[in-house]
């Protein structure tokens, strides 16, 4: 039987990123069989390593915390760490040599620091003429006025406009869920190594791959930028409801107060459906919801007359009801819905993974991804590394390095397998005092038999 080469074996990644969005995207890339190398300084740690936050899976508290926290785990499953400190001469000439075995480097830094370091593209590629650099910044490199902004997800969904399409009728605007394009900046990664790789093997040349952050996000608001280019339109915000039919929204169904169920039924023949589904066949003929403009105008009393009527079932048997009836519907997932979801560990979207031993983490599950790729056996390597744990593969293994020398790097902090604030007992654990005002629905003590990884 012939084995399935991965799509990215053989390719070595340099990946100084940190947080969620390039991270996550090199996390990816190990699934596709690439050697990542995850660089964190000693005194400059991944913040989803929670370093001021010492708590583990299931409560635990103490030991190696900082490589047990679940975010960072999943985003950089199956990477290598080398722990270097990039704002020494020290660390930077480590990470020119490094650079000379690798094929890509991927970093999120505000441009001034590359320019500072005297790492910038048009420098890498004199050491390596035919690397492939991914800089993912806020605001892209140029000499606009926002270029050396630093950026963060959550605030970018301002900038870049999502924000003020999102909320409801004469609400603030809103953030859309979690690090919304953090993700997007994720998979553009993904695809634009792949297109750089390509390129490579076509022409033996790199390129420099440039991701401004915010102009992903304009990028899928495509349809309001037109209507404003096109009509002079700003639009307003609507909710779960549609532009321009009705009705549409979310409902709440029969079981705790937050279950709820999406419906759609925007054409003449799913709005009479739905009204038979109900057992109100005379909304069929009223006249305020006798076509669709008059739906629209009177979706406020409609979505009540739903409301009440979907308040009476569970939200799967409502959807199976509706469905049934070829009305458009489906219930709100949480995080335990789509873990626990048995199609989804059917498509290979939920992968349990098993730490080695000495890292006490037992089995947990992941989220792999969302496609699958029938000529490659693609799958999660492991856990995320613990701080530091290559440095000697890296540094002897790799690069030469005698032990003798690695033990002086250790001694100055230039690489080190504990974070320098831990060891120097400087780290403000304040903050992982304070309770949460929200972010957590319940909590489900039976998690690990519901996930069958007990």
């Amino acid at each position: 039987m012939i084995e399935m080469k991965l799509p990215l074996e053989g390719v070595r990644i340099l990946d100084s990123t940190y947080v969620v969005a390039m991270p996550y995207g090199g996390g990816v890339m190990t699934d596709l069989g690439a050697e990542v190398i995850k660089i964190e300084g000693p005194s400059h740690v991944d913040i989803s390593r929670r370093l001021t936050a010492p708590q583990g899976p299931d409560g635990e508290n103490g030991g190696d915390y900082w490589n047990k926290a679940p975010g960072f785990n999943n985003m950089n499953r199956g990477k290598r760490s080398l722990t270097l400190d990039m704002s020494r001469q020290e660390g930077r000439d480590l990470f020119i040599e490094l650079i000379k075995i690798s094929d890509i480097i991927m970093e999120n830094f505000t441009p001034r620091v590359m320019k500072r370091w005297n790492l910038t593209y048009a420098d890498i590629k004199k050491i390596k003429p035919d690397i492939i650099m991914l800089s993912n910044t806020g605001y892209g490199h140029s000499e606009g006025p926002y270029a050396s902004y630093p950026g963060q997800a959550t605030t970018m969904e301002a900038t870049h406009g999502t924000a003020s399409v999102t909320g409801y009728l004469n609400d603030i605007p809103s953030k859309a869920g979690m690090s919304y394009v953090d993700f997007l900046a994720s998979w553009s990664g993904l695809f634009s190594v792949a297109s750089a790789l390509r390129y490579r093997n076509r022409t033996g040349k790199g390129q420099w791959i440039d991701i401004g952050m915010y102009q992903l996000g304009c990028y899928f608001l495509g349809e309001y930028i037109l209507d404003w280019v096109d009509n002079k339109r700003l639009p307003s915000r609507i909710g779960n409801r549609h532009p321009q039919y009705a009705p549409q929204g979310c409902y709440p169904t029969r079981g705790n107060e937050d279950e709820w169920i999406v419906i759609s039924a925007l054409t003449k023949e799913r709005w009479e459906s739905l009204c038979l589904a109900m057992g109100k066949s005379d909304l069929i003929s009223n006249p305020k919801f006798i076509d669709n403009s008059a739906r629209l105008k009177n979706h406020d009393e409609i979505d009540e007359i739903i409301a009440n009527f979907t308040k009476n079932f569970e939200r799967f048997e409502l959807m199976e009801l509706l469905q049934e009836s070829g009305i458009p519907s489906g219930p709100v997932f949480d995080s335990k819905d789509y873990f626990t979801n048995t199609h989804y560990h059917q498509r290979g979207f939920i992968e349990k993974v098993t730490a080695a031993p000495e890292r006490n983490l037992g089995t947990r599950a992941f989220i792999a991804r969302p496609w699958n790729l029938n000529k490659s056996d693609i799958k999660i390597k492991g856990f995320a590394p613990a701080f530091g744990e290559a440095n000697n593969y890296v540094l002897n293994e790799l690069m030469g390095i005698d032990n003798t020398l690695i033990e002086n790097l250790t001694e100055q902090d230039v690489v080190n397998e504990i974070p320098t604030a831990y060891r120097n007992k400087t780290i403000d654990y304040s903050a992982a005092s304070i309770p949460t005002t929200g972010g957590v629905k319940y909590i489900d003590s039976d998690y690990q038999k519901n996930l069958g990884i007990e």
